[in-house]
């Protein structure tokens, strides 16, 4: 080839003339005519023709550089030559490095000389006149190291292919192709102004030829020219492009034959990929260029525009966009490089271009340009959120209104994005259910456990699951049925990992039925192929509960919508079978075995979360088995929660707002507590102590109608009518003397004021309001009561049963009423013995004075203790366990009426209805009988001495007659343990001072005389 192109040299005049000129400028002594005709013969025959021997390989390759210098027109033979010169010296220096000697000093000893005076020679000829020698040069040094480099690609001293640093630092010590690489240099910046196409060509034919060994001279090249190289590379590529026709790219991406249909793409792309670790920047900015100047209007060729320029053809101009994506379909790296700042350049008006442009294509044409799209997208590494989301936005419609007859002006735009959207998740679709070559999935196992090819596309999205799910959960007309499907597509291909994370975040993001009701699509469509997705959702779930992922807005959404999903079984059991039937079964076992985890967000500090979590714990079906220590701190919050929801209801009503949701809390928490009492003897003691110790806790009491002053006699000034005079030690020893307990001995104390200062000063108090404190009362006794009539005791052993009438309450149950009965003794007086059931003389009360006074200042406190004292007396013999407190209440009352000087008991209203009540309770606990157990209805008509004798009475009996339980017998017919007063003895002497009251006060008390026959 390089013998025809020296022979068309000495033909065409004007190379000539440009070649002697070139030769007259070289300071060489000129050879006469006989000495130029020997040189010739000596190069051709290879013999010396003065001495007629065989020239040597360095004297042949000096007659070589003589011709060169002094015939020009035999360049192309003397290249030729030369290039057995220059793989003689490679050879030579690979071998020396093989043997470990001096490559350097062996090489120079031979034709590194011959090497540098070959390569002066050119380098002067291309300096004085590069039009002629810079074209022919170029194409011989590259076509050479192309093929130096595959040639002795495999020696052993020579790194791999994929090593280009040490390839490139190889290649460069040797002085042979580090030659040629300068050459090649030199050609390339002087062609740059008139005629770069011709070494780019060139170095792309060797790279298509010789690849991937050739591969660090692109690299190097690429590195000294990066802006021309980029641009007339992918000019050229552009050009081979079009003369090959975009069908045959399409075959060869989508898996057809790579042979030589497209030559030089691969190498295009090759380069670029080279060039992109430090040229990347300019490598987006060239490949958006060209895709801009593909969209904008031509301009006619002007007279000093280059007639090879891409821009200025209008069939290369239209084959520039399925030229691009091309390149980025063979190389992602590329589309990854230009495809964030491409999605903002797609705006309407350039849409609208792009699809003018492509309205002209054949419909085979454009049909392959979607597929090498769709293709694209699917293997994108990068920006694949990006491009989903502008499709998505130009593919939805903008209105269902459609203004004008005619449609809008991007309409076409929407509906090839459309199309390319339907197209890319069918794409997808095949990608993952045939990722694992032909397999079949197994559905009972995840899809993770197979190989699996990996989808870059979908691989970029797993990071985006929040975001995907929020924007599916906007139900914006097809947008959302894309995104749905696509998260289907995600969670089969990511896995039970990826898949729980989208049920999450739906479950999470979910604020009403409708878009609830896509999570149980999804699990609907992903229950064929996966198991176990409800229960590792729930996990995550708490998972991210403990480490306070969620804000109280999400956290509070995500309680709902597992309660929403539970009591979906509701209508299962009405018969209604529906999506939600077998997921809200799996979802209830799931968050059964996760109440230990769900149960402190009952204490959440934002009460929305907090009544969220007791709806979802209200609901869920308790386990079968757990551990004493989770129910027992699942009882104690909520408990705790039924008395903060009391608080902001009774806030609330105080405040004149709308306490509907304060309410339902408060039944909620009821409900909980019913369910947490009916679970397990253990649950139902846990309960009702706390219940009880939370109503007579200070910080309750209020609730209640409770007064939080002091009860042990300690003198409290209120802030208001006291000035702060700092420590005082008379104050801390008055509170020290009653920290020492007295009680049961000779000695008591007593505050009732400091010397010099009078008498103590009570503690302001806030005058709660009286129907608030009712409703409270009620909403305690309730719950009290619905505990206590649960199944949390077996009925066999405690003798409660239904009632046979179901409009008669429920009877309490014993064991139920003797927990809430010792909880009241421990509270109200702690250091009594449980054995203290007996009752002594009236007088013995003396020895327990500051006892019995303190029981009745609980009293006074704790208006709520009279009702809990009913529903102890409703359990029978539960009340027997109350004696002690009893017997303190009593005689601090018998004291206090004997002492009283008051004309009638009304006057002293407090100790008239402590007096009522407790003869009351008594008389319902039957540690009274029925004579006896009517007399507080005539205590408002006494005087307090007569009230004390009926009271007395009282006493006398129950101490003559103990309040022992082996006194009561159960009756099957009621389903209650009673009492047989009639095994008690003669009541008849107990009665004496009752009808003697009577009889004095027949006036007043006639209409009671009935009240009180034996």
């Amino acid at each position: 080839m390089l013998k025809d192109q020296a022979m068309s040299v000495v033909f065409d005049g004007n190379s000539l003339k440009a070649m002697q000129s070139s030769h007259t400028h070289t300071h060489q002594p000129a050879l006469s005519g006989q000495e130029l005709s020997q040189e010739i013969k000596s190069f051709i025959n290879g013999v010396d023709t003065v001495q007629g021997r065989k020239l040597s390989v360095r004297e042949h390759a000096r007659c070589a550089v003589r011709l060169l210098r002094s015939v020009p027109a035999c360049r192309g033979a003397v290249l030729e030559h030369l290039r057995g010169v220059y793989d003689e010296h490679v050879s030579t220096f690979l071998h020396n490095l093989e043997t470990e000697g001096d490559a350097s000093s062996a090489a120079s000893t031979s034709l590194e000389d011959i090497i540098q005076e070959v390569h002066g020679v050119l380098s002067e000829f291309i300096r004085l006149n590069p039009r002629a020698w810079a074209p022919l040069v170029s194409t011989w040094a590259v076509d050479l190291l192309g093929q130096l480099s595959s040639k002795h690609a495999g020696r052993r001293v020579t790194p791999h292919s994929s090593s280009l640093n040490e390839l490139l630092q190889l290649w460069m010590s040797c002085a042979a192709t580090r030659s040629l690489m300068e050459a090649y240099s030199q050609c390339l910046a002087a062609m740059l102004a008139w005629c770069p196409d011709a070494c780019v060509d060139a170095l792309l034919d060797t790279s298509v030829q010789h690849s991937p060994h050739f591969d660090w001279v692109v690299a190097h090249i690429g590195s000294a020219f990066p802006g021309t190289i980029i641009s007339r590379v992918l000019a050229c590529g552009l050009k081979d492009f079009c003369s090959h026709g975009a069908k045959d790219q399409a075959v060869m991406v989508m898996g057809g034959d790579k042979g030589s249909r497209v030559p030089k793409i691969g190498s295009v792309v090759g380069i670029l990929g080279h060039l992109a670790a430090h040229h990347s920047d300019s490598i987006r900015k060239e490949l958006l260029r060209m895709f801009q100047e593909s969209l904008s209007p031509s301009s006619p060729l002007s007279p000093i525009s280059s007639s090879t320029s891409w821009e200025t053809s209008p069939q290369l101009r239209r084959a520039a966009v399925p030229f691009l994506l091309q390149l980025a379909a063979m190389s992602p790296n590329l589309f990854g490089a230009v495809s964030a700042e491409l999605v903002e350049l797609l705006r309407p008006p350039v849409l609208f271009q792009l699809q003018t442009m492509l309205q002209g294509l054949p419909r085979e044409e454009l049909d392959n340009m979607l597929g090498l799209a769709v293709h694209l997208i699917s293997q994108s590494p990068s920006g694949g959120a990006q491009v989903l989301r502008f499709l998505a936005d130009t593919a939805t419609p903008a209105s269902v209104i459609i203004s004008g007859p005619t449609p809008s002006p991007h309409e076409g735009v929407r509906e090839g994005c459309d199309r390319l959207l339907q197209m890319l998740l069918l794409h997808l679709h095949k990608l993952v259910f045939n990722r694992s070559d032909g397999a079949e999935v197994n559905p009972h196992h995840s899809a993770s456990t197979q190989p699996q090819r990996v989808i870059p596309f979908l691989e970029e999205l797993q990071s985006h699951i929040g975001h995907l799910c929020a924007e599916t959960l906007r139900l914006e007309r097809k947008r959302h049925l894309w995104l749905h499907q696509l998260l289907c597509l995600l969670s089969v291909y990511g896995g039970l990992s990826v898949a729980t994370e989208a049920f999450c975040q739906l479950l999470t993001q979910a604020r009403n039925p409708e878009e609830l009701a896509l999570a149980w699509q999804l699990h609907t469509m992903l229950s064929s192929c996966m198991v176990g997705l409800i229960p590792a959702a729930v996990t995550r779930c708490v998972a991210q509960i403990h480490t306070h992922t969620l804000g109280p807005r999400q956290l509070r959404q995500l309680l709902l919508n597992l309660a929403t999903a539970i009591q979906s079984q509701d209508e299962e059991r009405r018969g209604t079978t529906g999506i939600q039937s077998s997921m809200a079964i799996q979802m209830a076992s799931a968050v059964s075995g996760h109440l230990h985890d769900f149960g402190p967000l009952l204490l959440y500090g934002d009460p929305a979360v907090s009544n969220a979590a007791v709806r979802l714990l209200s609901c869920s079906p308790l386990p079968s088995a757990s551990s004493p220590a989770q129910l027992l701190l699942l009882s104690r919050a909520a408990v705790t929660h039924f008395f903060l929801a009391l608080r902001r209801r009774s806030d609330g009503m105080q405040a004149g707002r709308d306490g509907g949701q304060a309410c339902e809390a408060v039944n909620r928490s009821i409900q909980l507590l019913s369910r947490f009492a009916a679970y397990s003897p253990l649950t139902l003691k846990a309960v009702l102590q706390q219940l009880v110790e939370g109503a007579l806790h200070k910080g309750n009491a209020d609730l209640f109608g409770g007064n939080i002053g002091d009860t042990s006699g300690i003198p409290v000034t209120s802030p208001s009518l006291s000035n702060d005079i700092g420590a005082s030690l008379l104050d801390i020893n008055c509170r020290f003397g009653t920290a020492v307990n007295f009680s049961g001995s000779v000695w008591s104390v007593f505050h009732a004021g400091v010397i010099g200062k009078g008498l103590k000063v009570r503690t302001a108090t806030k005058i709660p309001d009286p129907s608030g404190v009712i409703q409270n009362v009620q909403t305690l006794l309730a719950v009290v009561v619905q505990c206590c009539s649960s199944s949390g005791f077996n009925g066999s052993i405690n003798g409660s049963r239904p009632p046979s009438d179901p409009d008669d309450p429920v009877p309490i149950n014993a064991e139920a009423a003797k927990v809430v009965a010792v909880t009241l003794v421990e509270n109200v007086c702690p250091d009594v013995a449980n054995g203290e059931l007996s009752w002594p003389p009236e007088e013995h009360a003396r020895t327990t004075v500051e006892r019995d006074i303190h029981i009745r200042r609980c009293f006074e406190v704790h208006p709520v203790l009279f009702p809990l004292l009913q529903v102890v007396a409703a359990g029978r013999p539960a009340l027997c366990y109350c004696s002690a407190v009893l017997r303190g209440l009593l005689a601090t009352l018998l004291s206090h009426w004997e002492a009283s000087r008051e004309l009638l008991s009304t006057d002293s209203p407090w100790h008239l209805q402590a007096s009522c009540l407790l003869v009351s309770c008594m008389g319902e606990g039957q540690l009274l009988p029925p004579v006896l157990a009517n007399v507080h209805e005539a205590f408002p008509h006494l005087n307090p001495f007569e009230v004390r004798l009926l009271l007395l009475a009282v006493w006398e009996y129950v101490r003559g007659n103990g309040p022992m339980p082996q006194k009561f017998v159960f009756n099957s017919e009621k389903g209650l343990f009673c009492r047989d007063f009639s095994r008690d003895g003669d009541v008849a002497r107990y009665v004496a001072p009752i009808h003697s009251v009577l009889h004095k006060n027949i006036d007043r008390l006639g209409h009671l005389c009935w009240r009180f026959q034996l």
